[in-house]
């Protein structure tokens, strides 16, 4: 086979300076540079063919981890224009479709990778117990999936309050309303949410607060650890389906 133009460029005297790439031949030293690569460190050294194909996952884990990268990127976005006041949360939103170059596009774009990252999320979800992935030895990423799932609806939910109009108001106050129901600690929940017994502006602050810091930092640990557990019950059962 004819070495293709990155191997060339390698095997000069500026790429050996550059790629410090060892000989491997041995199967134990290519698992070495497996290892050794950060990227590549996600997957088992040897993966079935099969599970890697689009059939068996509908790469639904990817496309949940690529709208919440999208979500991230827009959403820096949006926080130069957008101050958490009740006095110019909703003139920012204008400003923001009207002014902004790009902006009524970008808040498309957020909203919109925002619900498809909930469909995604549950079809991902339905998939893997559809398939069994959750079995053993897989049982610890399950419930780590589903506290994922978890955090995916609450961030959808608290981003519903910003904007500040009435669709978000009355979302809102029935949506903290129904958490007073929950058993014990209801009311305990909904004045945590709520800053008080009412929709004012600590609880426009909190959700904010919740919606750009708190839960994404979660989440972004709750994928991490997701993904490692992934990497090592793959490695447990490498004959077994992956459920990413």
């Amino acid at each position: 086979m004819k070495p293709s133009l990155m191997e060339r460029v390698k095997d000069t005297t500026v790429g050996k300076s550059i790629w410090r790439v060892p000989v491997r031949n041995t199967p134990r030293e290519k698992a070495e540079g497996h290892w050794s690569n950060f990227f590549l460190h996600l997957y088992p050294v040897k993966v079935p063919e099969k599970e890697i194909g689009f059939g068996p996952t509908w790469y639904l884990g990817v496309i949940s981890l690529t709208l919440f990268g999208s979500l991230i990127v827009s959403g820096i976005y949006l926080m130069f224009f957008y101050v958490p006041s009740p006095t110019t949360a909703y003139g920012n939103i204008q400003f923001l479709q009207t002014q902004v170059p790009f902006g009524q596009f970008i808040r498309n774009v957020h909203r919109w990778s925002a619900h498809l990252m909930v469909l995604a999320v549950m079809a991902h979800m339905a998939k893997v117990f559809y398939r069994g992935a959750y079995k053993k030895p897989r049982e610890f990423n399950w419930v780590v999936g589903v506290v994922l799932l978890l955090l995916t609806f609450f961030l959808s939910f608290t981003g519903y309050l910003l904007p500040w109009d009435q669709l978000a108001y009355w979302a809102i106050t029935v949506g903290t309303s129904l958490a007073a129901w929950v058993p014990f600690i209801g009311d305990q929940v909904s004045q945590l949410l709520l800053g008080g017994n009412q929709v004012s502006s600590a609880t426009l602050l909190r959700f904010y607060v919740l919606h750009v810091a708190l839960l994404p930092t979660i989440l972004v640990m709750g994928i991490v650890i997701h993904l490692w557990r992934w990497r090592k019950d793959s490695t447990l059962d490498s004959g077994g389906e992956l459920d990413g």
